[in-house]
């Protein structure tokens, strides 16, 4: 199979290269799972001005059963000119000799991904871990989420557009990267105010649509569309769709064939029981009192009465598309109900499926900081412990047999590290603090130069601070990345924020301020050592507060090895000596510590030297 994908992908590039054309992208493996499935090849591929993964469909007119080039022509009209959250995101064109290439979001078919789930190879974006009813209700969940993307869309096309999509099927639908349904296949959408509506002159011509073809069509062709309301076709195909997903069939039932007899109860299959009386009223053969997709929606949504005695609000109570309307209007909610919302999304969050969380969650709660960090303390953690689910490096992903979804470690960086990064220049104190509380957590993927130029201009500013536990925050956040310092900030401006630190109003901050050059001395230069160490040292020693006393004999201790001998025997026993009679016993042991190192370096030191005397 990947013998067929790359010879298909060399071909493709080989026509490509020699017709001369300038591609926005790079072509790579086609996805011959969708090969026969509409008058498009699909391949992955790499847009080439910023490396983000897209999609290309590829319409070659050489193709057998590929010689109606109002279908490609219609499609990609239609994908250009409609844009909205669930259809297929159109972004670039490449025409040449009747070929069309179409670059789209990177997206796989539903067919795949649904089908492969039944067989246990792979359970696509659900997040459905364990086996029997815990996966199929996992599986549920994720199918009437996708049903109420396609249904929003169709609401979309057939209202505000007043058109026809005419060939919703399984694959007409695809997946994006997040796991949600995007609704494609706009070969045959056609509105009557079209000047040749291709769906009313040629949709008898289109293959297979004969199996989702309404009875008035059956009976009178796709003229017989244009005097109904846009939506009657398509609500018809809708019913199909919903039994298709549902009980993993492409046959549709017996009431699509004459004389189409109600839906007995014995064909629901494992159509959920909130569902089958609207499928039912989708199948109903007269148009003029078929169920429309906005009828649909918005019984499943609760904003209308449902049928058969069954309340409907299949959608609106669905976990998925719960999230995804809050999501939405999150930037607008109000501060309780933003903390609400964060407060169920971190208790549900190991429910989630890791491809719905990196690229639907993260980047929602990523893009609402934008807009001020009251919540960051909240929002930031949270993203990396959805974050760290996809982890291919997290240990919780490693013991999870079940997952097939992991972000590698350039993705990680892409997908996660580099958007934190970009919040380090906001003034808004609630995100600057949840950087600084949450660096632990990320410091180890921090490349040299991110620090150096993304995050230390703006990290320092925290210095100077108004607010105290930023100041102290700034403090302990250096010793996390000092070593990715350049030598120059290291030794000159750093020193220079510290040496404000020490004279702080808070003892917190002079006592970490302490401690902090304490961890940074060994990696000083030599002249820096000579010229800070000690007057920083002196100046923690006379501090008021105890343990910043305490600490710069601590750090004395543990700088030894910074100090000459000679320096160490002039310059610093007399100022350990004042601790020795310090009126605290804290200080008081810790100094006599101290003193033990210093004299036992200094006897080593003194018992190497040379006696020079002369005489006796």
């Amino acid at each position: 199979m990947d013998l067929l994908r790359n010879l298909g992908s060399a071909a493709a590039s080989s026509l490509l290269h020699k017709s001369g054309i300038s591609l926005p992208y790079t072509l790579g493996e086609r996805v011959t799972e969708y090969d026969g499935k509409s008058v498009w090849k699909l391949y992955d591929a790499i847009k080439k001005d910023d490396s983000s993964h897209v999609s290309v469909f590829h319409y070659d007119p050489s193709t057998p059963n590929h010689s109606q080039p109002m279908f490609p022509q219609n499609a990609l009209k239609k994908l250009r000119t409609t844009r909205h959250p669930d259809i297929l995101k159109y972004i670039d064109l490449v025409e040449q000799g009747g070929s069309i290439w179409i670059m789209t979001e990177r997206v796989r078919p539903l067919r795949g991904a649904l089908f492969s789930w039944d067989s246990g190879t792979s359970e696509p974006a659900v997040g459905g871990k364990g086996k029997g009813a815990a996966k199929n209700k996992s599986k549920e969940e994720w199918t009437i989420w996708g049903l109420h993307r396609i249904a929003v869309a169709l609401t979309f096309l057939n209202n505000a557009c007043a058109s026809t999509h005419g060939n919703i099927n399984i694959d007409s639908i695809f997946l994006s990267p997040s796991g949600e349904w995007r609704l494609g296949g706009f070969e045959l959408l056609s509105s009557t105010k079209d000047e040749k509506p291709v769906l009313f002159t040629h949709g008898q011509q289109y293959p297979h649509l004969q199996d989702i073809s309404p009875p008035e069509v059956k009976k009178d062709g796709y003229r017989a569309l244009h005097d109904l309301p846009p939506g009657v076709a398509d609500a018809y195909a809708l019913a199909i769709l919903i039994n298709t997903v549902f009980n993993l069939t492409t046959t549709p039932p017996a009431t699509t064939q004459p004389p189409h007899a109600p839906l007995p109860a014995s064909a629901r299959g494992n159509i959920p029981p909130t569902l089958f009386p609207l499928v039912k009223k989708l199948f109903n053969p007269n148009p003029k009192v078929r169920m429309t997709c906005q009828a649909f929606l918005e019984i499943g949504m609760g904003e209308r009465a449902g049928v058969e005695g069954v309340s409907g609000r299949f959608f609106v109570d669905n976990h998925l598309v719960a999230v995804c309307s809050k999501l939405e209007a999150f930037p607008l909610a109000s501060d309780g109900e933003k903390a609400e919302f964060l407060r169920a999304l971190k208790e549900s969050a190991s429910s989630f499926p890791p491809e719905f969380a990196v690229y639907r969650i993260i980047p929602a709660l990523l893009s609402s900081l934008e807009h001020g960090g009251a919540s960051a303390g909240i929002v930031l953690p949270l993203i990396f412990e959805l974050a760290k689910r996809a982890d291919k490096s997290s240990a919780d992903l490693a013991s999870s047999s079940q997952r097939a979804f992991s972000l590698d470690a350039a993705e990680y960086t892409a997908r996660v590290i580099k958007p934190v990064i970009k919040l380090f220049p906001s003034p808004d104190r609630g995100i600057r603090m949840a950087l600084l509380d949450l660096l632990p957590e990320y410091e180890g993927r921090l490349d040299a130069k991110t620090v150096q130029d993304g995050i230390w201009p703006h990290l320092q500013t925290g210095f100077a601070d108004t607010v105290p536990v930023i100041r102290e925050a700034t403090v302990k956040a250096v010793s996390m990345i000092a070593t990715k310092l350049s030598s120059r900030v290291l030794n000159n401006d750093l020193l220079r924020h510290l040496a404000k630190a020490q004279s702080d109003a808070e003892p917190s901050i002079r006592t970490n301020t302490c401690i902090l050059i304490a961890r940074l001395a060994p990696a000083l230069s030599d002249n820096t050592k000579k010229k800070v160490l000690v007057p920083a040292f002196s100046k923690a020693l006379k501090d008021p507060f105890v343990h910043a006393r305490v600490a710069g004999l601590a750090g004395l201790t543990a700088s030894v090895d910074c100090f000459e001998m000679e320096d160490a025997a002039t310059r610093l026993l007399g100022v350990i000596g004042g601790g020795l009679v310090d009126k605290e016993k804290l200080v008081r042991d810790q100094a006599f510590k101290c003193f033990d190192v210093y004299r036992a370096k200094i006897e080593a030191y003194a018992a190497s030297l040379v006696s020079t005397t002369y005489g006796l």
